[in-house]
């Protein structure tokens, strides 16, 4: 699956996302509705379309209207991730993700009240090696006891599990774009269906996140082993992304990988992982949209039918802590085997922030795409780097994020000289502003670019659902873009002046381990 965390078209958190990492993130989605049958994609059109309604017990639904095919797209957004992870427990909001798709109580198990009892056991048997494992001088026979009977109890457990039955299920039946994600900032889970089976997606989906089981929980973590190793472990970039998120958050839970950090996902338990569900993943942190060839009042119809009895529970704890300010520049070099790399990052603002969009504005003018200033510079023209991209609000933008710059130099540059041309690009803007040409230029990339996605079912209910729960509406969708419509030329140079700044930056540097030879003195 994909784990997820933000867009730098490298690995970060993108871990199951499946970011989980700066695919830093991207999710293969479905397009079920082509550019030709498009229709007008304005806000007003929209809320012709648009029927929206909540559950008594908080679960909200975005129902969008779109007959042009016999299919549709549902999304389930959680607004829960890796930043809300209690201390000790990161990865575990991947963990759950990963859990979702292990059935329930009525499938993948052949009968669950013999094996419930048994995966209980087992997660008792696991806690009590765990805890002897942790001890500074622990008893070696004890722990191969322990082993021995918790892998006796996994065995056994094994043998009332219906692999795959879920997906088989959802197969079966014509679905397309089976996945799910998790990012720093929020989960989500999304396939599309044709439109007649719209029943059985209502009674599966409320089925797993109503009566939800840890099972093949244990077997599951060794493959989230595997995902760390892969994405982080085994791949610079992905230690590069993890050196620099732990030395940039001091305080904030940014900091922390969602795919966990190693003793973490060593110590989790399944009694951990219920735990983090009956806080989390509550009706009021879900917003389900539909998007397809459906009826609204039969879709309300279903939601009550299948979600209507899930009760409500109290609200989650909120997120507190807050990066205190930044008293330095901070910089770390990792020596690798690995082609060089540059990492810069300032810490920024939040979406709901106004100057977030203008950030993003800038970083565009700056970084991305072959016209972009710094990126026809250094790329292009004077071929110094191979790669540079930037981000706004990684690894995420519910809290006040990061505004960072990826750049790998070419062969025979210095990494220092690249990292001293990006700063002189950035000094230029500070000092002389941009062109109105360079922002009308990314302020038509930006609409276009929101526009084009909303023609597919999947991107249109994935949008809609997200901005919903991060911002109360899903408005602004629309909104954002006249949010940008409004930013001046003086804005731009304005945040540059104020947020990239040395004090509030963090660099970090992949650079080329030299092979050690061995000499012999003569």
């Amino acid at each position: 699956m994909l784990v997820a965390e933000n867009t730098l078209n490298v690995n970060y958190n993108i871990y199951s996302m499946k970011l989980t990492h700066l695919t830093l993130l991207m999710f293969v989605f479905v397009f079920l509705t082509s550019e030709s049958i498009a229709q007008d994609q304005t806000l007003d059109a929209f809320k012709e379309r648009v029927t929206e309604f909540t559950l008594d017990n908080g679960l909200h639904f975005i129902i969008i209207q779109r007959d042009v095919a016999p299919v549709a797209s549902f999304v389930t957004h959680v607004n829960v991730g890796a930043a809300n992870e209690p201390v000790g427990q990161t990865g575990i909001t991947h963990i759950f993700e990963h859990m979702a798709f292990k059935g329930s109580q009525t499938i993948g198990t052949t009968n669950f009240e013999e094996e419930y009892p048994i995966i209980r056991a087992m997660d008792e048997a696991y806690q009590a090696w765990h805890a002897e494992s942790i001890k500074a001088f622990p008893d070696e026979e004890k722990l191969a006891e322990l082993w021995e009977e918790f892998q006796r109890l996994q065995d056994l457990s094994q043998e009332y599990v219906v692999n795959n039955e879920f997906s088989e299920i959802i197969d079966r039946e014509g679905a397309v774009g089976m996945n799910a994600f998790v990012s720093s900032d929020e989960t989500g889970f999304f396939y599309s269906l044709p439109q007649n089976k719209a029943e059985l997606w209502f009674w599966m989906e409320a089925d797993r996140f109503t009566n939800p089981v840890m099972r093949e929980f244990y077997i599951e973590k060794d493959v989230i082993w595997e995902e760390r190793r892969d994405r982080t472990d085994n791949n610079p970039i992905g230690r590069l992304i993890e050196e620099f998120m732990s030395v940039a958050f001091s305080a904030h839970t940014y900091k922390n990988p969602p795919v966990g950090w190693p003793s973490d996902i060593d110590a989790v338990t399944i009694e951990d992982a219920m735990n983090f569900y009956e806080t989390y993943y509550i009706p009021q942190n879900l917003a389900i949209a539909i998007a397809g060839d459906v009826d609204p009042d039969e879709m309300k119809r279903l939601a009550e039918k299948y979600f209507g009895h899930w009760p409500a529970r109290p609200d989650s704890p909120e997120l507190t802590v807050v990066e205190p300010p930044q008293r330095g520049e901070r910089r770390f070099t990792i020596e690798d085997q690995s082609q060089p790399i540059l990492m810069i990052g300032y810490k920024a603002v939040d979406e709901q922030h106004p100057d977030y969009i203008p950030l993003n504005m800038l970083s565009s003018i700056l970084f991305n795409g072959r016209t972009a200033r710094a990126y026809r510079s250094l790329v292009v023209e004077d071929q110094l780097a191979l790669q540079l991209q930037g981000i706004t609000g990684f690894p995420g933008s519910r809290f006040p994020g990061l505004f960072v710059v990826l750049g790998v130099p070419n062969s025979g540059v210095d990494i220092s000289e690249l990292e001293e041309r990006i700063y002189d690009e950035i000094e230029e803007i500070k000092a002389n502003g941009v062109t109105q040409e360079e922002l009308d230029r990314v302020r038509t990339q930006s609409r276009a670019g929101t526009i084009r996605g909303l023609r597919s079912n999947m991107n249109l209910a994935l949008s809609f659902a997200t901005a919903h729960n991060r911002t109360g509406s899903w408005t602004t969708v629309f909104t954002n873009l006249d949010r940008a419509d409004q930013v001046t030329v003086e804005d731009i140079q304005r945040v540059a002046q104020q947020y990239l700044i040395p004090s509030s930056r963090t660099v970090g540097k992949i650079v080329t381990k030299e092979e050690q030879t061995a000499s012999i003195d003569n």
